[in-house]
């Protein structure tokens, strides 16, 4: 008999494809056996992020990272709360590396100063998806951390607006600086620091060829939205090749 379905889990992987439309076109070149566990462990980065990120307060998201970080060590025990650990916490991934790094995430809530130091702010937590997605999808190959690195600061740079373009860019945008000319000219320094993603598993090249793609669409004014069905097909196809 087959076990019953938590309707939880669903409706955490919902909304993250709700957010990335152009996925199932990417998710073909995804084994079948990873694919579920791929969009999991996207829908657990955006939880991250989001709360790093996202809202005008800061401690109702220290307090969500604060709870993610216990969250995770338990995972390495066998215990879960969270829904998405029904479908992660019982891949022997590195899970306390991920918790280790999540003050660094929380830190990066702070405009950094430069385009380099956004980097660099960046940098731990990226290593530790980087390590995670290599277990996650098998090989053991993790990708480039400077690509990582840039596929989650374009993530930012995206849903973020100026909020979340370093001082550079700011200050390069002058009087335009919070209508949104911050924002793409972080992209446009985003996408001048970031090759077309390669390395890697296959799932990670594929969600951040599309992240990458729907950026460069952004950087010259176009609004953040889904990439065109054809664009999002081909922008996974050479991806899934690299």
């Amino acid at each position: 008999m087959n076990a019953v379905r938590d309707p939880a889990v669903d409706e955490m992987l919902a909304k993250w494809r709700a957010r990335w439309p152009e996925w199932p076109l990417a998710e073909p070149f995804v084994a079948p056996l990873h694919r579920e566990r791929a969009v999991a462990w996207f829908a657990l980065r955006d939880e991250l992020t989001h709360a790093a990120w996202h809202g005008v307060d800061a401690r109702p998201g220290e307090a969500k990272l604060a709870w993610w970080a216990e969250e995770l060590q338990g995972w390495s025990r066998g215990v879960r709360r969270h829904p998405l650990g029904i479908v992660l916490q019982r891949e022997p991934a590195a899970w306390p590396v991920l918790a280790a790094a999540v003050p660094s995430l929380l830190a990066t809530r702070e405009r950094p100063a430069t385009f380099d130091d956004a980097f660099t702010g960046i940098a731990p937590f990226a290593d530790a998806v980087s390590t995670i997605a290599a277990t996650l999808f098998g090989g053991g190959e993790t990708a480039p951390a400077h690509s990582v690195a840039a596929s989650l600061l374009g993530e930012r740079a995206l849903a973020g607006g100026d909020a979340g373009a370093p001082l550079q860019s700011v200050a390069q945008a002058g009087q335009g600086a919070g209508d949104g000319t911050a924002a793409r000219l972080w992209a446009q320094a985003l996408l001048e620091r970031w090759p077309p993603p390669h390395g890697g598993s296959i799932p990670g090249r594929l969600h951040a060829a599309l992240v990458r793609e729907r950026l460069r669409r952004y950087s010259t004014g176009a609004q953040d939205r889904p990439l065109p069905a054809w664009r999002a097909l081909l922008t996974a196809w050479q991806a899934a090749r690299r």
